[in-house]
Formats: C-alpha cells, sequence, structure tokens
C-alpha cells in the first residue's frame, strides 16, 4: 500500500489544531493507561493499521501489560480489566460506531457509575479524537514504521 497524500503537508494549520486537541486530550486528567486502551480499541474497530502499530506500542512504555494489549479486542471476555475500564472500553466501541444504533440510555447510565459527567465528556472527547486520527490515517493510508521501512 502506498500512502496518498500527508495529511500534515497538505493542511498544517488545520493539523496545529488537531494537535493542539490532541495534546489536551493528553493531559485531560484520564488515567494514561486508560486513554490507551481507547486509543487501541477505537483503532482495532476502524481497522487503522497505523494507529494498532503506534499505540500497542506506546502503552508498554507506560507500564500496560502485552497481555492486556493482546486481549482489548476481546475485552468482554477477559477478566483483566477493572469495572471502570470495561464502562469506558463499551463506551469507546458504541460512540465509535455511533451511526449504528445510537449511544443508550442504560450505556450512558452504567459509564456513569464509573465516571463523573466531566470524566465522560473528557472520555467522549478521547474517542472523538483517535477517531479524528483513525479516518485520517485510514483515509490516506498512513504507513506504519514497518510499511515505510519495506518502501524505502
Amino acid at each position: 500500500m502506498e500512502q496518498r497524500l500527508d495529511f500534515f503537508a497538505a493542511a498544517p494549520e488545520l493539523m496545529k489544531s488537531v494537535i493542539a486537541l490532541n495534546q489536551a486530550v493528553e493531559k485531560c486528567g484520564l488515567e494514561r493507561s486508560l486513554l490507551h486502551l481507547i486509543k487501541l480499541r477505537a483503532s482495532q474497530i476502524n481497522g487503522c493499521s497505523f494507529c494498532v502499530d503506534m499505540h500497542s506500542r506506546e502503552a508498554p512504555q507506560d507500564g500496560e501489560s502485552e497481555q492486556r494489549l493482546y486481549l482489548v479486542a476481546a475485552w468482554k471476555e477477559s477478566a483483566l480489566f477493572t469495572a471502570r475500564e470495561r464502562a469506558a472500553l463499551a463506551w469507546v466501541e458504541t460512540v465509535t460506531q455511533v451511526a449504528d444504533a445510537g449511544v443508550p440510555d442504560d450505556l450512558y447510565a452504567a459509564t456513569l457509575e464509573h465516571f463523573s459527567e466531566q470524566e465522560l465528556v473528557k472520555l467522549t472527547v478521547a474517542t472523538g479524537m483517535i477517531n479524528t486520527w483513525n479516518r485520517l490515517c485510514v483515509s490516506f493510508h498512513a504507513l506504519h514504521p514497518v510499511e515505510v521501512a519495506k518502501a524505502a
């Protein structure tokens, strides 16, 4: 696969704003481990190889175990995730696929058992942020490091 275009070069001013929002999400106060799980799960759903590769490499640097990373795609069947993480992963899956069925009231209520209203906004913005990156990377065929090395 060849990269279609460099979205940073094509729209640098807009991408500065995207990066600023991304930095705000990183500093929003949600646990780094939770942010890694959010990014990885949304990227898996969206089929973004660039972001799956990136976030599966970054998470262990912040102390995440490989076993949990392998199981993110099957989190519903694993006891390795806390109730808070499970609530976040359910929220992320639903928000990422919002066109399918919206966000049901019961999921909203269940998520509020583990997140304050402020945290739920942060969780939703973090989900939107990784979905933005996924859409950019998938649409323009962003190459992850192994693909770049092969192309060289």
